[in-house]
């Protein structure tokens, strides 16, 4: 028996689905299984035990033939497409796989959830329903993406060459994509005053993107780790922490594999979707409530989210006083 396990990304909805490819790894225990997934996150299984990685680029009918072509060579027994989106729906079909289990009911899929996805619950949820229709026990919404002792020493001598170790520290990460700039809450400065007066210094995250406005906001208060780490390195800078506040972004789903709280800030994007694994109880919303379906679900400014809100909600964790 040889199961194959097709997740091509994006970097959130890998995040999303570790999960769900953990529990499949615990069901076929002892066989061979593997990952197909985007060259781009091939490193975030290398810690991985028992599962077998191959990549591909996304795109592209030469790809996409390669692929179907390695597929069929293999003889895999059982399919599970989490990704089920043009392509993979393609390879799955020409795949020659007797059993295909996807996220649509539609061919290719003997097992599916039985309706159409319109984004009516999170992803994760979606998911689980690929698992409980093929009578696997669900699983439970804890990331995981563990590092090895090369990253644990990097991470202990970064946290120890910045003097934070004897040093409370929160987590931020105040940027977005360029693209998305109505993601970014405006307020960050003053939520890093209020912690830092509270003896709790910062740590403020992210890539390119982020560069300027870390750049910024750390004259003042905590340290610029902009581009500092790779995502199994800021995983492991999590666990220092004692939370995480960030924007809609692919470093609350990064992060959220710490098993620390996250803070997440929505405004126009609709958190029942897309909130951090395990995290649902802390979405800070500018809508007026949560969970929300998607007919109650306004688009709001995230601007509306105002100090006190966000530290209302980390007090109640008794996380600050």
């Amino acid at each position: 028996m040889k199961i194959l396990i097709i997740k091509l990304g994006a970097l959130g909805d890998i995040i999303i689905s570790t999960p769900i490819i953990k529990k499949l790894q615990e069901y076929y225990s002892g066989k061979e299984i593997w990952l197909l997934t985007s060259s781009a996150y091939k490193e975030l299984f290398i810690n991985w035990e028992n599962i077998f990685i191959k990549t591909t680029n996304r795109g592209g009918i030469i790809n996409t033939i390669s692929i179907i072509r390695w597929i069929r060579e293999n003889e895999f027994s059982h399919l599970y497409d989490l990704q089920s989106n043009d392509r993979t729906t393609i390879i799955s079909a020409l795949s020659g796989i007797p059993l295909r289990a996807g996220n649509h009911p539609r061919f290719p899929y003997h097992i599916n959830p039985g309706s159409l996805y319109k984004g009516q619950c999170h992803a994760f949820d979606r998911l689980n329903e690929i698992l409980k229709n093929s009578e696997i026990e669900p699983a439970k919404p804890k990331p995981y993406l563990p590092a090895d002792s090369n990253i644990e020493k990097k991470i202990s001598g970064w946290v120890n060459s910045k003097q934070l170790t004897d040093k409370k520290f929160v987590i931020i990460h105040a940027g977005s994509s360029r693209n998305h700039k109505q993601k970014r809450w405006t307020r960050f400065s003053e939520l890093a005053k209020s912690l830092y007066d509270k003896n709790i210094d910062i740590v403020w995250i992210g890539g390119n993107d982020d560069d300027n406005i870390n750049k910024k906001l750390s004259k003042s208060f905590g340290v610029n780790a902009t581009n500092e780490f790779t995502v199994l390195e800021l995983i492991e800078l999590g666990k220092y922490a004692i939370f995480a506040v960030t924007n809609d972004s692919a470093p609350m789903h990064i992060l959220s594999c710490a098993n620390i709280p996250i803070y997440g800030l929505f405004g126009p994007t609709n958190p029942r979707r897309t909130h951090a694994l395990g995290q649902k109880n802390r979405v800070i919303n500018a809508s007026s409530c949560f969970p929300l379906s998607d007919d109650k679900f306004n688009p709001g400014k995230i601007s509306q989210i105002t100090l006190s809100h966000v530290l209302e909600k980390i007090k109640k964790d008794n996380l600050i006083s």
